[in-house]
């Protein structure tokens, strides 16, 4: 028998190394005894695989989310909107004591000013305030009105409608009807019921440029722009003061909703007139190039006057 044959048993040929019976995997090889095509064997050992990272514990993750939070809390109660509460009945029944609303701030980035017939939130121009009692928040109060988590622990912040704006003429006598721009406004759309529109005679006042005149909507019991007139501005606030419009009630949320501008205010005509500009108030200039324009036209007609006499 040739050496190498195979025998014609189908058992398995016996090796050199004297294993039989072993399950193996046969490769094409070349000549030299490398494998010639074909994948690399599977591993089954997964030692030298890369081995997955260990996930970080939650405990440590934890300050890094709170530190998060706290910076987007921080930036939407700066940027975007931000928590007041109402302490008083100043506003009512528009807002109640009590109630919690939320201040578009965002807005006023781009060049927004305040309108007639929003509810604003503006910062003490001075000496409104003096005498009002305000509560003293703890330190807890505090931290979480600054990051804007709670409403807002500024003491020296009020909330009242907006009545006129920059270059209106606002005025109102006892018992009657406040009266803008020459038109009555009817307000029973949003004044406390009971509530005249003005219980003392005032004006008419010019409200100066870019300055705003306020009042409540309980007109009773609101120490507003009209009970302010001996200070500087003349009870008129600042645009620049104004921290935003209050947009909606947030708390509680039986009471929840928007704060809409009321139709009153987009009657026609209320918007100020700007005044004719008298002959007399022409300027120098102009009255020349008057002149110069009406001295040919004069000399026309007269030699025409001429010639027709000579015809005659």
């Amino acid at each position: 028998m040739a050496v190498g044959a195979r025998s014609g048993h189908d058992g398995p040929e016996d090796r050199a190394d004297g294993a039989r019976g072993e399950n193996v995997t046969e490769e094409n090889t070349s000549g030299d005894g490398t494998p010639s095509s074909g994948d690399e064997p599977d591993r089954t050992d997964g030692n030298d695989g890369a081995r997955p990272k260990k996930q970080r514990s939650f405990w440590k993750e934890l300050p890094l989310l709170i530190g998060i939070a706290l910076i987007l809390a921080l930036l939407i109660k700066t940027f975007l909107v931000q928590a007041f509460s109402i302490p008083s009945e100043s506003m009512m029944n528009t807002l109640k004591k009590g109630d919690r609303v939320l201040v578009d701030k965002l807005t006023p980035w781009f060049g927004s000013e305040p309108e007639r017939g929003e509810v604003v939130v503006f910062h003490d121009p001075g000496g409104w305030l003096e005498t009002a009692e305000t509560p003293k928040p703890n330190a807890v109060q505090k931290f979480l009105s600054f990051i804007g988590l709670m409403p807002s622990a500024e003491e020296k912040d009020l909330i009242k409608r907006v009545i006129a704006v920059g270059g209106d003429t606002v005025s109102c006598k006892e018992g009657g009807k406040v009266v803008l721009n020459g038109k009555e406004l009817d307000e029973s759309a949003y004044l406390y019921p009971g509530s005249m529109p003005c219980q003392d005679s005032f004006g008419p006042i010019k409200v100066p440029q870019d300055r705003i005149w306020v009042m409540g909507d309980n007109r009773q019991n609101s120490l507003d722009s009209r009970f302010h007139q001996e200070l500087p501005g003349g009870g008129t606030i600042a645009n620049d003061q104004v921290v935003g419009r209050a947009v909606v009630v947030a708390w509680p949320v039986t009471r929840w909703a928007t704060l809409p501008v009321p139709a009153v205010f987009d009657q026609p005509g209320l918007n100020p007139v700007a005044a004719a500009v008298p002959a007399a108030a022409t300027t120098p200039a102009a009255a020349a190039l008057g002149l110069a324009g009406a001295v040919p036209l004069v000399l026309r007609r007269r030699r025409k006057r001429a010639a027709r006499h000579t015809a005659e």
